[in-house]
């Protein structure tokens, strides 16, 4: 395999009235033995849900759980003291390690919020839970990969606990961006907005692709777009 191509109207996808949400990967009541995870990475959820409502509160454990808001806002609070406010522009990270629990409300009275969840299995089992939150501006992926987790922090991303980078870019329109893959690493993108080419393959808004067996990748905008990218061993 080189590049494998996950097409959006692929993905899962379940309209619960308060929440619209597709699934990447297996999750829930939603299973597709083709796609259980890619690598490390466990879960890429696109969520809609509706003001004043969201998830109750539930426990995680062992997982680093990546937040990023794409519209509105979404309040954040769990049982280790913190309480929070996410943002675009802001990036959530909490690994659950030993046991966590929380809750994930839309802050709005009005507007929905509209938001990726991104889990990412660590290299170790039952760490001390954590909570990180950083401000990445908009300016800082503007035709560049922002990186936002790595597992040294560089660079002042999130520090995750598995051997993982992830990236967001936002391209303008025919703006290209080359990616080297280290060998034996693989490649997640996924397009949040517009769409682009992938080494000449066309990926349109919600697709995403599994990249493996290649030491270089080309992403072309083919209109304005939002990319997020994951490096994985």
């Amino acid at each position: 395999m080189a590049i494998r191509i996950r097409k959006s109207n692929e993905r899962g996808y379940f309209d619960h009235g308060w929440l619209k949400t597709f699934h990447t990967f297996s999750f829930g009541n939603y299973h597709d033995q083709n796609y259980v995870k890619f690598r490390s990475l466990r879960v890429i959820n696109e969520d809609r849900v509706i003001p004043g409502v969201g998830f109750p509160v539930h426990s995680h454990k062992d997982m680093e759980m990546i937040s990023i808001v794409l519209k509105g806002s979404l309040a954040y609070q769990d049982d280790i003291g913190n309480d929070s406010i996410l943002s675009p522009e802001d990036i959530q990270l909490v690994s659950a390690g030993s046991g966590i629990s929380n809750c994930e409300i839309n802050a709005s009275d009005k507007d929905d919020v509209h938001f990726l969840k991104i889990w990412i299995i660590p290299s170790s089992k039952g760490l001390k839970p954590s909570f990180q939150k950083s401000f990445f501006p908009d300016s800082s992926k503007n035709n560049k990969l922002c990186l936002i987790a790595s597992k040294d922090g560089k660079e002042n991303s999130l520090i995750i606990h598995q051997d993982v980078e992830v990236y967001l870019s936002y391209l303008e329109k025919d703006y290209s961006l080359n990616r080297e893959l280290a060998e034996g690493r693989h490649g997640w993108i996924q397009v949040i907005a517009g769409s682009i080419a992938l080494n000449e393959i066309v990926l349109e808004e919600g697709d995403g692709a599994a990249i493996s067996e290649l030491s270089q990748i080309d992403i072309k905008a083919l209109t304005p777009s939002k990319t997020l990218y994951i490096d994985l061993n």
